[in-house]
């Protein structure tokens, strides 16, 4: 099996309030139950606000540590799922569940792994 990154983007600026928020959390974790008893989920984790994050990042033979996200937008990563499918129609059913739930767009990627040197790792994965 594959595995597949499920990651979520969500709007800058304050969450919704709880009223609306909590129904959603709890559909949610009815879903991560579901993965789990699937086999499906290997990991998943919300994130902290961008204002939480800190960037390293190469400049002139240095290494720069700067607070604050990379670059500025109007929606973040606020979270990720990592899981187990057999196909990339299977994480896209999983995907589309957790878009209906979460109404945030979510981008679903295959995890490359570790390919032999000479590999060209440019290629999508078949």
């Amino acid at each position: 099996m594959r595995q597949y990154l499920l990651t979520m983007y969500q709007p800058d600026g304050e969450p919704p309030p709880p009223e609306i928020l909590g129904p959603i959390m709890e559909r949610v974790a009815a879903l991560r139950r579901e993965m789990e008893e699937a086999g499906a989920l290997v990991h998943t984790a919300g994130l902290y606000p961008p204002s939480a994050a800190t960037v390293v990042r190469p400049a002139d033979g240095e290494v720069l540590i700067t607070d604050g996200p990379f670059a500025e937008a109007r929606e973040h990563i606020g979270g990720f799922t990592l899981l187990r499918a057999n196909d990339l129609d299977a994480a896209l059913d999983w995907a589309g569940r957790l878009a209906s739930i979460t109404t945030l767009p979510i981008e679903v990627r295959p995890v490359r792994e570790h390919p032999p040197h000479d590999q060209d790792v440019t290629n999508q994965p078949s």
